[in-house]
């Protein structure tokens, strides 16, 4: 199926640290979108999709429906102009825009967004990658599509009857407790992860910060990719950085409390993209410029 794409850079998307398992083949890339095995590739402003036929009960009975969850995933619906015009018109942010031209938010599924930035703490993209791909390969279910064979992001309730040790063969290490114990809370029904989809963004990150392994960063990871929730602003090692250097270069002593202020009133409505886009552009030219030297 072909599907308009204006304002979208699939590449740039999916190797922007927002999601972990597509992987590039010939022209496109595999993955799943939920339960269905996916191959898309772009061609200009068009995205040309296979849907696996052993995922069409995933999608719907009908074209249409794949075609509209597809698009919903990739959020092609955003208004992308009109976000980045909001941004701030500093040298920081409009080279990071410029740079990460087309790249959108995608909508994930929310246990699959929650458990995967579990097992991000302290890890570098490559690396929660390869914990993404060995906890699909042991748990998840394998589909067939493009000549490959991918594997879905196993629901909590598998995740919650597995155990400490076989988690930490994924290469997951004490991150395996947390991810365990939050599986077992989403699993047993004591966390409703739909249901807290109706707090305020302020109560939704309480609530997520609540479970295990989840803290201030992971709470606005998942609220920015799970929750479409915007005006979430994850702050790693490579934004801080970001924040520092061009924001605050004379400043000694900038405390994460005065980060979030900043942050809150500089950036915008949309300043989950900002932050987006300043990641992107940080991660990508810092390891550029230590590969020429």
């Amino acid at each position: 199926m072909e599907i308009a794409a204006p304002d979208f850079d699939l590449e740039k998307t999916l190797d922007s640290g927002q999601v972990f398992h597509w992987e590039k083949i010939h022209d496109g890339f595999v993955g799943t979108v939920g339960e269905g095995a996916v191959y898309v590739e772009q061609r200009g402003e068009i995205l040309r999709a296979n849907v696996a036929s052993a995922s069409s009960r995933c999608f719907g009975q009908h074209a249409q429906d794949a075609h509209a969850t597809v698009a919903e995933y990739f959020a092609l619906d955003h208004p992308l102009a009109k976000i980045c015009a909001s941004f701030p018109h500093d040298p920081a942010m409009q080279t990071a825009r410029e740079f990460c031209r087309g790249l959108r938010i995608i909508r994930q599924p929310k246990w699959e967004c929650l458990a995967t930035f579990i097992c991000s703490s302290m890890k570098q993209v490559a690396h929660i990658r390869q914990i993404s791909r060995k906890l699909r390969e042991r748990f998840g279910m394998g589909r067939k599509i493009a000549h490959c064979v991918v594997h879905t992001f196993p629901p909590a309730e598998r995740i919650a009857q597995s155990s400490e040790r076989k988690l930490r063969e994924c290469a997951l290490g004490y991150r395996a407790k947390n991810l365990l114990a939050t599986a077992r809370l989403v699993a047993n029904g004591d966390v409703d992860l739909e249901k807290i989809n109706a707090l305020s963004d302020v109560d939704l990150r309480a609530a997520l910060c609540e479970l295990p392994g989840v803290g201030a960063k992971v709470a606005n990871c998942v609220m920015l990719f799970a929750y479409e929730r915007l005006r979430a602003f994850p702050v790693d090692v490579w934004v801080e950085r970001v924040l520092r250097e061009r924001y605050f270069p004379r400043t000694r002593k900038l405390t994460a409390g005065r980060l979030r202020q900043f942050t809150e009133s500089y950036f915008g409505e949309h300043r989950g993209y900002a932050q987006q886009y300043l990641f992107h552009h940080a991660r990508l030219t810092r390891h550029l410029s230590a590969r020429k030297r």
